[in-house]
């Protein structure tokens, strides 16, 4: 176990793909600031406001980094040679129809799709602003208007099911559970197929008959998912400790604040859960790819072996995408329950959902008891299979190995 663990976080694969994990998630967070290395010499877009109401909307449209408003323009001739000039960028009309604003935006060059949403944002709530203005409201009632916010409590009047989560309480589970999905998903892409691939070669090149003249091929299928998935809870490790630092230490501290407030609205529970779960998975696939790995003959055949896991893994990583609008589907039920998408799935039911307590556990032991039996067969068919050479599909292996060693 120790030699393949030394082995495989020394090699290359293993240090590039963890790398690769790092500067991905330095991506993620710090997209703003490269996002501005590409587009921070842009110059504000120029743009003229001609109000031809009596309101006062100078408030709604405020210069910054992005656009910059010139107030108060009345020469619309005038102001249309800049634009065609290039001086200018667009020019926004502003006039009152049936009480109602109507906005007209003016240009030469249409504008870029950010710039678009948030002028057309603006005009809305300039609309908004003015339509209470004719309500001839003091400025304070109008701000207090505008300001107005409803605040919303919920009440179960089932006192079984009492107690169940707020909003926040099931974004924050939403979010969590979508990013131990991401995980699940591409720590099995990674593994699957580095337990598979390591048993293969060892196979093909015929050292395998070697080391099992030394070692019991139970003790080396156990030694091969020890070996990995220590390896695997290590880039765990090593991805935690740098999303860590980079949340406490970078965008002073944004990030850490923001974690721990999502973190707050978490159970003890869940988060145990996702991790069980997530562990779990890893170890299921880890048998499965084992047993597959010892059903090739050599390496360039582990890709068709490790189609039907890898398809499985896509099928439940998408159903899991589809729970981020709405976590309680029939579909999102029934792959909670099932062993080889439960990990992804369940931790999503149980954090934006109200489910009952026995839900998790069911699925939980589900999870277990394929584990045990999946390993189980895994190491009485591995045992048989693995000096075992023959061609054809998986089904043709498998029955080739049945048919030589029974």
């Amino acid at each position: 176990m120790m030699q393949l663990y030394k082995s495989k976080f020394k090699s290359k694969s293993f240090i590039l793909m963890t790398c690769l994990y790092v500067v991905l998630m330095s991506v993620a967070i710090f997209w703003s600031d490269i996002k501005a290395l590409f587009t921070g010499d842009d110059e504000a877009q120029q743009i003229a406001i001609v109000n031809d109401t009596s309101a006062d909307l100078s408030g709604i449209f405020v210069s910054n980094g992005d656009m910059a408003f010139t107030q108060d323009e009345q020469d619309v001739a005038a102001l249309e040679e800049q634009v065609k000039d290039g001086k200018l960028d667009a020019i926004v009309t502003i006039q009152d129809e049936g009480g109602q604003l109507h906005a007209e935006i003016a240009t030469f060059t249409p504008l870029k799709l950010n710039d678009q949403t948030t002028l057309s944002s603006l005009l809305q709530y300039a609309g908004q602003h003015y339509a209470v203005q004719q309500l001839s409201l003091s400025s304070e009632q109008a701000a207090q208007i505008m300001a107005a916010q409803t605040t919303i409590s919920t009440k179960n009047l089932n006192e079984a099911s009492a107690g169940g989560k707020s909003e926040e309480e099931k974004q924050s589970g939403l979010w969590v559970s979508y990013g131990i999905g991401i995980l699940i998903y591409f720590f099995i892409s990674t593994f699957l197929s580095m337990i598979t691939t390591e048993i293969a070669s060892e196979k093909g090149s015929r050292a395998m008959e070697m080391l099992l003249a030394s070692v019991k091929p139970a003790t080396h299928f156990k030694a091969k998912i020890a070996g990995v998935l220590l390896l695997a809870m290590t880039q765990m490790g090593i991805i935690a400790i740098a999303f860590l630092l980079y949340a406490k230490f970078a965008k002073n501290g944004v990030i850490w604040d923001t974690a721990a407030t999502i973190i707050q609205e978490l159970s003890i529970s869940y988060v145990m859960y996702a991790i069980v779960f997530l562990l779990l998975t890893i170890v299921l696939y880890l048998i499965v790819g084992a047993l597959f790995g010892s059903l090739v003959s050599k390496v360039e055949e582990a890709g068709q072996v490790l189609m039907p896991a890898m398809m499985v893994t896509l099928i439940g990583f998408y159903v899991m995408l589809s729970g981020i609008g709405n976590p309680d589907t029939l579909l999102i039920k029934i792959f909670s329950y099932i062993p080889f998408t439960s990990g992804m799935v369940m931790p999503m039911r149980i954090g934006a959902t109200d489910i009952g307590g026995m839900v998790p556990l069911l699925s939980l032991g589900i999870l277990i008891a394929t584990i045990v039996v999946v390993y189980l067969f895994s190491l009485s068919f591995y045992k048989r299979s693995v000096l075992t050479y023959s061609t054809g599909g998986v089904i043709q292996k498998i029955k080739t190995v049945l048919k030589v060693t029974t």
